[in-house]
């Protein structure tokens, strides 16, 4: 790994959900499924080289934990960022009521 490297590491709820919209989407076109789960990683993926990429959540209970978001499309990675690890929590629609997840 390079020195500027981060390294990732999903938490299980975050894999969970990936999961969830791997098969969700599915349910349409499994081409697409993994098309776009695809999409979602690669974005996960630029945190190595940039991990202050995402945006600091408005809503101030996130903030208090120190979570970040990415957006990719309709959906938000929640991560957070600790020495040299970002660390996804969640991946999860945007329409969801984030009061209920975290």
């Amino acid at each position: 790994m390079s020195e500027n490297k981060f390294r990732l590491q999903y938490l299980q709820t975050a894999l969970d959900d990936l999961i969830g919209i791997l098969d969700y989407v599915a349910q349409d076109s499994i081409e697409r499924a993994h098309s776009f789960v695809d999409k979602i990683e690669k974005r996960i993926k630029s945190l190595e080289s940039h991990p202050l990429l995402g945006r600091i959540p408005k809503p101030q209970k996130l903030r208090r934990h120190g979570f970040r978001v990415l957006v990719v499309e309709s959906y938000l990675i929640f991560y957070t960022v600790d020495e040299r690890t970002v660390y996804i929590h969640r991946v999860i629609h945007g329409a969801r009521h984030l009061e209920d997840i975290f």
